[in-house]
């Protein structure tokens, strides 16, 4: 096997979790290139239908599953309908996320349940549904998107819940890392800097100076250039690599 060999996921199944738009999309998209059977699981049916026929249109195997990764009874149902259609889940992406801005003096407590149940609490439930049987069959690669948001305060938009569940799944990643690897379970993270998405507001202009001026390569990424870090951590090119959080945020950071 050469080195781009090792990037291939052929004979293997992907389970992506808020696969239907955006980075999750560009992810599915990627593992399918790459080879995989595509899962694409996420509350909207017909969304999830859509981004699945697109991948069989370009020569894949995928298949839309509604779920809502909140509920432990959805995620288990996912993976056995998943394994059913299309055989044992080798990669779960744990990316369906969301968040909200305001400061934190006006943050109701169901604002805040609603982040860390979408974010944080669901990666773990996920982790735990599809890490059983990873751990049971001694293989398999969980790669969470996590945020540099995790790792700093963003401005000038205050956003404490969604920074507080990504710095949990950075942890909860290198948590479920060390207690698997014995196991042959490798679990790892993005964590993608500003990226322009269907649902994002990156292109304002009261934002330039703070999310693009301020990013060493001037600019925002697109989820395309997202992605290839997920297909890396999931395919057979990163067999040495688990617990790791890859930055992807054009140096956004390093300051």
């Amino acid at each position: 096997m050469n080195a781009l060999d090792r990037f291939r996921l052929d004979g293997q199944v992907a389970v992506v979790t808020g696969g239907n738009r955006g980075i999750g999309k560009a992810i599915a998209t990627a593992f399918a290139e790459a080879g995989a059977a595509v899962a694409i699981a996420g509350r909207d049916e017909e969304r999830n239908e859509r981004a699945a026929a697109e991948l069989v249109a370009g020569g894949a195997t995928a298949v839309g599953v509604r779920a809502d990764v909140t509920s432990r009874a959805d995620l288990t149902a996912l993976h056995d309908q998943v394994t059913r259609q299309l055989g044992p889940v080798d990669v779960l992406v744990n990316n369906a996320g969301i968040g909200i801005h305001g400061e934190s003096l006006s943050i109701s407590d169901e604002d805040w349940d609603r982040v860390m149940a979408t974010n944080l609490s669901a990666v773990w439930k996920a982790s735990q549904v599809f890490g059983a049987s990873m751990v049971e069959r001694g293989a398999g690669s969980i790669v969470n998107v996590g945020s540099m948001s995790g790792m700093i305060v963003n401005r000038p938009q205050w956003h404490a819940p969604y920074a507080v569940s990504k710095a949990g799944v950075h942890h909860l990643t290198k948590s479920l890392a060390a207690e698997w690897a014995p196991r042959s379970v490798r679990v790892n993270a993005i964590a993608p800097g500003y990226t322009k998405t269907e649902i994002s507001d990156i292109d304002s202009p009261e934002y330039k100076h703070y999310w693009i001026d301020e990013v060493p390569m001037q600019r925002y990424a697109q989820s395309s250039e997202i992605a290839p870090a997920a297909l890396y951590l999931a395919s057979p090119a990163s067999s040495f690599v688990t617990g790791e959080i890859l930055v992807v945020d054009g140096g956004y950071t390093l300051w």
